[in-house]
């Protein structure tokens, strides 16, 4: 079993920067790639960038440029730093992680708003 907890979320206008945090904890050993989803009201939840343990990244089209996800292994966490914030990007904020055999993991979800 993997624990996810995220933290981070908040009210920033237009323009601005937040960082997310997703604290990893329990069988870490089995986590093969880490990623960040969000649901807006009304919406699907959709993938906003994911990050495999060998490094490699990838990102919705929406935020490419403005996001950087990265992954702190020493001490089992995923930031998602968010800049150049949009009034769009308004949503629950959900960590995920996938073990081994494709099992999904979730946090509780972060709020972010931004105001225009």
């Amino acid at each position: 079993q993997v624990q996810l907890v995220e933290s981070g979320g908040g009210l920033v206008q237009a323009g601005g920067s937040l960082r997310l945090s997703c604290a990893a904890s329990g069988s870490t050993f089995s986590i093969n790639v880490m990623g960040w989803y969000r649901q807006a009201p009304g919406k699907q939840r959709e993938l906003v960038a994911v990050a495999w343990g060998g490094g490699s990244t990838n990102y919705a089209d929406s935020v490419k440029g403005r996001f950087t996800i990265s992954r702190e292994n020493a001490k089992n966490t995923m930031y998602l730093q968010m800049n150049n914030l949009k009034s769009e990007d308004t949503a629950i904020y959900y960590c995920n992680a996938q073990d081994y055999r494709h099992f999904d993991y979730w946090g509780q979800g972060t709020q972010v708003t931004v105001s225009s």
